[in-house]
């Protein structure tokens, strides 16, 4: 009897002390729903918000929500504003950033051979360069990329093809009327090549100080996609625009292995899907925004250019031909390139 009683009486302490918990909130969740953490997906990005690649990369926000929703904690970081422009790879290869977009003279840093994509009239135009990056040239060139940078790129995205934008009247039709002209370029040794190459005095300067440089003449020009000249406004410190069209410039959409490999197959799937998605929404509207653009610049009274490419290709070429950077390219790796149709 005793016994019953006690039992009795624990069963009773046990019902009041749950209803008290419920009453004050503080009944903890189930082991599986406190698992349900959203993982956090963070993207660092130099862009401006109205440029393609910050839209590119919000579409591929909305995308992966979509596809798997309550699982990623997506966050958007535009102008620089996480991490610098080029240092992107380097906190992805440490963890400590989830994605970001890596250009081909990022990553030639540590992969080498990948410099035959940072040279000049190497990629034709925007439907060249998706057929080479998403098939089996693709493949081949960013396994050592995966290997050596701990990076695994997703998708390529059209960045636009690069013009000249200077700050004064000038007429250029050849690579010696560059002669002299400090041209602004990203600061590392394959971009510097390019100027040069070109026939400019390149001048290494960050991105985000460019628009001022224009302005105060502490440089001649620079060189970007149209886009992004519209987007940073460059157009407002500048009179002339030379269609030299030397680079068919992309970002590698890319996530450090490090986040992606510790992810589940099917959120594998998703990002990966997400990437392409995003990339493709960039790709389709950069190059209807090109056709445009033209006319835009013409109206804010700039002058338009179309120099002899012919004699800049021809020109541009045979220095990276004699140079060490083109004894490093893969052998036949310029005649897969070429024979993409």
């Amino acid at each position: 009897m005793e016994h019953k009683l006690l039992a009795k009486i624990l069963q009773s302490a046990v019902i009041k002390t749950l209803t008290l918990a419920v009453a004050l909130g503080l009944v903890f969740p189930a082991p599986q729903a406190m698992a349900q953490t959203k993982q956090v997906l963070r993207i660092s990005t130099a862009a401006v918000p109205e440029d393609w690649i910050t839209k590119s990369w919000l579409f591929f926000k909305d995308t992966l929500e979509k596809s798997a929703p309550g699982e990623f904690d997506i966050q958007v970081h535009m102008n620089g504003s996480l991490f610098k422009q080029g240092t992107e790879s380097t906190a992805m290869a440490r963890g400590n950033l989830e994605m970001a977009g890596v250009s081909a003279q990022d990553i030639t840093k540590i992969v080498p051979d990948f410099n035959i994509f940072t040279a000049g009239y190497i990629i034709r135009d925007p439907d060249h360069q998706q057929k080479v990056f998403n098939g089996p040239i693709g493949e081949d060139v960013f396994k050592p990329v995966a290997q050596k940078m701990e990076i695994t790129p997703l998708a390529t995205a059209y960045l636009g093809t690069r013009q000249l934008m200077l700050r004064e009247d000038r007429t250029v039709m050849t690579p010696a009327d560059l002669k002299d002209l400090k041209l602004r370029m990203p600061a590392s040794k394959e971009w510097l090549f390019l100027g040069s190459a070109l026939g400019a005095t390149p001048t290494p300067m960050a991105y985000g100080e460019v628009y001022l440089a224009l302005k105060t003449g502490t440089i001649d020009g620079q060189e970007n996609p149209l886009a992004t000249d519209r987007a940073a406004k460059f157009y407002e410190v500048s009179k002339t625009i030379v269609l030299t069209s030397h680079l068919v410039d992309c970002l590698f959409m890319s996530v450090s292995s490090k986040f992606y490999n510790a992810l589940t197959p099917v959120q594998q799937q998703k990002v990966k899907a997400a990437a392409m998605a995003a990339a493709k929404y960039n790709n389709e509207n950069n190059i209807k925004d090109e056709v445009a653009l033209l006319d835009f610049f013409k109206a804010q009274g700039l002058k338009v250019l179309t120099p002899n490419v012919a004699e800049f290709r021809k020109a541009v070429q045979a220095k990276y031909l004699s140079s060490e950077a083109a004894a490093s390219w893969p052998k036949g790796l310029l005649q897969r390139i070429n024979d993409v149709k």
